[in-house]
């Protein structure tokens, strides 16, 4: 018996041209969900700029109070009373929700539930967890934790934004974790009811955009290029990643760092690049393309991600899948997708950790070229959207029995 495509809606604050991991992904997701026979429904929030457009998604916006953390009720609001438009008009079969930055009480929860169609809540990460992401960062001394207004919202309103999590566990027919980490941090941090239904999955990367070099060049050449991706802000850990750099790069003349990411820590981190008298071996680039971003993770030597906090984490799949290995933390959901085969991991704010392990990767170039090519085979075999969709589509069918 051939199943009938469904329609989903798709509620995230995120979509393109807002390009943040949430927005890739839906994005993404979406399309491959098309590609199943189903259709796609997003509501996201209004005012991003032109968005891209994709057979079978419609894309459907709404008002928004521009305040941080706080956006996060008013677009829930403004999708639900958009959701129950589009249901009266053009029913839906399900209603994916992208937590956390959609609020809904238990009151919408069961009003979505019984009006409209089953919830499937995707929970990318919570807002506890970047608290004490923030939190480690501040005890690193990391720039800026104080004066970034959606940090500060986060340090000092987390605690009541979590009551609307807490409502996502009981009020959704069904979680979906984007890593055991994360499934885990619900469970200790919330006490889901005993009947919580909640599977795992890993979000995928662009395989298309991302892939390797064709020719990887001569690695005898007098640099060696090392590339950190995400935006400028304090739990992302570029001020550890700087000071372990000074360490590498006095050990290695050669070695070259990228950071590539907006935000308002740029002048920051040139000025601490400056102190610590590696600013002429460091670029920050804030306004970089996608494709020249694809470039630089194929022609890159290593990719360092040193943050203290991921729901799961997309730059090591990036990298990964364009065929360069990654050094990223032992800490959540990172040793997940990033071993030793593909990479290598280090302690978390430990800078002598993080330069050893870099520094020892550096040294043998066919281990680098070899833990490449690995890491492309496991993002194809594990981490591709397609995967994705075909899970999801099990999981909204199941609900449907």
């Amino acid at each position: 018996m051939v199943e009938m495509g469904l329609h989903i809606a798709m509620l995230s604050a995120e979509y393109p041209p807002r390009w943040g991991g949430m927005g890739s992904t839906v994005y993404h997701l979406s399309a491959a969900l098309v590609g199943l026979g189903h259709r796609i429904t997003v509501i996201t929030r209004k005012g991003g700029g032109d968005v891209p457009k994709q057979d079978g998604v419609s894309v459907r916006e709404v008002n928004w109070l521009y305040a941080p953390m706080a956006f996060t009720r008013s677009y829930g609001k403004h999708a639900l009373n958009d959701l129950k438009k589009l249901h009266e008009n053009d029913p839906v079969d399900v209603v994916h929700l992208h937590c956390p930055m959609i609020s809904w009480n238990e009151k919408q929860f069961a009003d979505c539930r019984s009006k409209i169609a089953p919830i499937v809540s995707s929970l990318h990460g919570s807002w506890l967890g970047e608290r004490d992401g923030l939190r480690i960062a501040a005890s690193q001394k990391e720039a800026a934790v104080w004066l970034n207004p959606n940090d500060l919202a986060i340090l000092l309103t987390a605690g009541h934004y979590a009551n609307y999590e807490r409502a996502a566990l009981s009020g959704s027919n069904l979680c979906v974790a984007n890593s055991n980490a994360t499934k885990e941090d619900f469970i200790e941090r919330y006490d889901p009811p005993d009947n919580w239904n909640c599977e795992v999955i890993h979000w995928g990367v662009d395989t298309d955009i991302f892939y390797p070099a064709k020719n990887r060049v001569d690695k005898s050449k007098p640099t060696l290029n090392l590339l950190s991706v995400g935006r400028l802000a304090a739990r992302k850990g570029y001020g550890s990643l700087l000071r372990s750099f000074a360490e590498i790069n006095s050990r290695k003349p050669e070695t070259r760092l990228l950071i590539v990411g907006r935000g308002n820590l740029r002048k920051r981190l040139e000025k601490k690049a400056k102190k610590l008298g590696i600013s002429e071996f460091v670029t920050i680039d804030s306004g970089m393309s996608f494709g020249k971003l694809a470039e630089e993770f194929r022609s890159a030597d290593l990719v360092v991600y040193p943050s203290y906090y991921e729901g799961q984490g997309l730059i090591p799949l990036e990298a990964m899948a364009s065929g360069t290995p990654v050094a990223t933390v032992d800490h959540g959901p990172l040793p997940e997708m990033v071993d030793e085969s593909v990479g290598t991991l280090f302690t978390m704010g430990d800078i002598d950790s993080m330069s050893s392990s870099i520094l020892t990767l550096l040294t043998d170039q066919d281990e680098l070229k070899s833990r490449g090519l690995k890491g492309r085979e496991r993002v194809l075999s594990r981490f591709t959207f397609k995967i994705n969709a075909e899970r999801f589509s099990e999981l909204y069918y199941s609900l449907l029995d």
